[in-house]
């Protein structure tokens, strides 16, 4: 199988990995979703193409939306989340044949080691997939932030952002129904725009950076294979 992608960050909604029942969270993982995404991420493996991973904390905390805590503190406890949810997703590669290691963004060295690039290259070089933990390690930025961060820092080829909703809209859908759905995209109209399927600060770190990104839904598992190919599985998000 060919892939046009040598090296994706892939972007996992934190929501998406929580179990539901009548639309409500009632386990933070489900192990069966883990299980098939870490078969998928392996499918990429076993075709060469390298993979880094940082995931969303929504499943479990959401530090910008938590009004009884400071912000700043609301944000140090998201990141957190999201070393539960590395570990989680790593745990799931590994046990699927797949190896893997979490680099995290803030020191917690019992049970992961400290992010640094060249660490990172380390692992890529002997065939790992890199979860990145911890988000970017300071308050004030999304998992979104630190995904398009990462993938710079790596140099990735793209971004691929696995969320809740299937593709950039000109507004949200669920309220405005004229709202235009993307195919494609320009980074620079995202911003200018300020379309919100994407952080703001995540698409002007990718403006500045050329960073291609792809956005798609996480629920149909596939459409992480037809991103990787060149296929259309959402909106492609142009660094032009």
């Amino acid at each position: 199988m060919k892939y046009k992608y040598k090296r994706i960050l892939l972007k996992l909604s934190g929501e998406a990995m929580a179990e539901k029942k009548d639309g409500e969270i009632v386990n933070p993982f489900d192990v069966a979703f883990l299980a098939d995404i870490a078969k998928v991420v392996g499918e990429l493996v076993e075709n060469g193409v390298q993979v880094g991973i940082v995931t969303g904390g929504g499943n479990v905390f959401r530090g910008a939306s938590a009004k009884e805590f400071t912000r700043a503190r609301a944000d140090d406890m998201g990141m957190l989340v999201t070393m539960l949810n590395s570990l989680a997703v790593e745990n799931q590669l590994n046990r699927a044949g797949v190896k893997a290691v979490t680099l995290s963004a803030v020191e917690m060295n019992k049970v992961a080691q400290l992010f640094t690039k060249e660490r990172a290259e380390e692992y890529f070089g002997k065939g790992y997939v890199v979860v990145f933990g911890g988000g970017t390690g300071n308050p004030y930025f999304s998992t979104d932030t630190a995904a398009v961060l990462r993938a710079c820092e790596i140099n990735a080829d793209a971004v691929f952002l696995a969320k809740n909703v299937d593709a950039v809209y000109s507004a949200d859908p669920r309220k405005d129904p004229d709202a235009v759905r993307y195919t494609e995209i320009s980074c620079h109209q995202v911003v200018d725009d300020m379309l919100g399927a994407i952080d703001l600060t995540a698409s002007m770190i990718a403006l500045n950076a050329k960073m291609p990104m792809e956005l798609f839904s996480l629920k149909n598992l596939e459409n992480i294979l037809k991103a990787a190919r060149g296929e259309s599985a959402g909106t492609t998000i142009t660094a032009e």
